[in-house]
């Protein structure tokens, strides 16, 4: 029975891989029919008795302004191009806050945010860490960065129903992603910690200071010469 047991758990194991595996390797090429934090904001607005429809409209990385894709490296993740997912750097700031009686603050990477929005449930387990940690391994080894950022782009939460960059800027702005401004760029960035408490569009005078500060930040980052270290050759 045991050895039964052992030998199911290594089959569902090895199955478990190479789904995964084959959905990260189709991903790559395949622009994403939605992700599970879609399939988790239709799901709750049915229980909640509040259909709602999402607007979600894939992009390709040329059609994203560049302005947008800079703007979300500075407010999310200033050391994308040279970490490998994870930012060991933040990792150990956070845990020296945490031992000196601070709150718990966020080390998420970009890729780890997107492995997480793409492919799994919203919550704090053990059990979806290391599954973020796994799916964020994959996406960095199969992806790249350039393809990382293009799906984080065209799958992030920027309000109630509004998944991607291009259905955000016509939301707010009533412009393509392709014509986004660094102020408006800088605004869109800014709402991303709590996008359906936050707008770009009327933003308070807290997302105009963050979205201030971005655009500092890319400032000296150096703007979107930046963006040339995502090449994935």
């Amino acid at each position: 029975m045991g050895q039964r047991l052992v030998r199911l758990l290594a089959r569902l194991a090895v199955a478990f891989i190479l789904l995964s595996v084959a959905l990260v390797l189709l991903f790559r090429v395949v622009p994403l029919p939605g992700s599970m934090v879609m399939v988790e904001r239709k799901v709750q607005s049915w229980v909640e008795s509040s259909p709602m429809r999402l607007d979600y409209r894939w992009r390709s990385r040329e059609a994203l302004a560049d302005t947008a894709k800079i703007a979300v490296l500075a407010a999310e993740d200033q050391r994308f191009p040279d970490h490998h997912g994870f930012d060991l750097v933040e990792i150990r700031r956070a845990l020296a806050t945490r031992l000196d009686g601070g709150g718990l603050r966020g080390a998420s990477t970009l890729s780890q945010q997107t492995a997480k929005n793409v492919f799994l449930w919203s919550g704090r387990s053990w059990l979806r860490k290391g599954l973020e940690a796994w799916f964020t391994l994959l996406i960095e080894l199969l992806w790249g960065k350039e393809r990382i950022l293009e799906v984080y782009l065209n799958v992030a939460e920027w309000d109630r129903g509004v998944f991607g960059l291009e259905a955000a800027s016509q939301h707010y702005f009533g412009v393509p992603a392709s014509e986004l401004n660094a102020r408006q760029a800088s605004r869109l960035a800014a709402i991303l910690p709590a996008p359906r408490t936050r707008s770009a569009a009327t933003p308070s005078p807290a997302v105009a200071q963050r979205s201030r500060w971005i655009r500092r930040q890319v400032s000296n980052l150096g703007g979107t010469r930046y963006l040339e270290r995502l090449d994935d050759g």
